[in-house]
């Protein structure tokens, strides 16, 4: 994934305090909190070859159902999440996308970061771009951040794409090694994107 906002840990853990946003809407796609049908259709998500080609490893059900459970606690914790992407006709569990706080210590944290995990047959419709405009503009008027960033290895070149469609931007300066990824690790070399509130997130989807 990719998928963060910079203030502080500590404004981060207040957001719940602006209200807890339920679902967000855009012209095509419908972002919402999860439910059990969701689990099923996010496993298979979690196991297929072409959505892992730059993730750690595969995730058993029991360890999906547990990445959802982390999910759901982090929006009654923080006040935002990962959204499920539903596509209505299409697909009601396509992915997610959304915000969320890194779980490691590196030069850029404490942060937010916004991320998006799709299936692969929703790719190259430009949903990931038109969901996270509107997750981006949500963190940003909603909660009143003021720094989103988001992270991938440098090979992921349809994340990127995404991130700079955003108005994303990359400083070599800033990329990183993956703490939690050990020494060695093809994935472990991360390039970092950055947006401030202040800058245009780019329209066209």
């Amino acid at each position: 994934m990719s998928t963060e906002v910079v203030t502080s840990v500590d404004n981060a853990l207040t957001l719940k305090g602006k209200g807890l946003m339920q679902e967000v809407r855009t012209p095509r796609l419908l972002l919402r909190r999860w439910s059990d049908g969701d689990r099923a259709l996010f496993a298979a998500i979690n196991t297929d070859p072409r959505v892992l080609e730059f993730l750690p490893r595969a995730l058993s059900r029991e360890e999906s159902d547990a990445l959802v459970d982390r999910i759901e606690a982090q929006f009654e914790e923080r006040g935002y999440g990962l959204w499920v992407v539903e596509i209505p006709g299409v697909s009601s569990c396509a992915g997610f996308i959304g915000l969320s706080t890194p779980r490691f210590e590196a030069h850029f944290t404490p942060c937010i970061e916004i991320g998006w995990r799709l299936g692969a047959d929703f790719w190259n419709h430009g949903y990931a771009s038109e969901g996270a405009r509107a997750v981006m503009e949500h963190g940003f008027e909603a909660l009143g951040l003021t720094e989103i960033v988001s992270f991938t290895v440098p090979a992921n070149v349809r994340s990127r794409r995404v991130m700079e469609k955003l108005g994303m931007t990359h400083n070599p300066a800033d990329d990183f090694d993956h703490p939690l990824l050990p020494e060695g690790d093809r994935l472990r070399r991360h390039v970092l994107y950055r947006k401030k509130k202040s800058s245009e997130i780019n329209t066209t989807w």
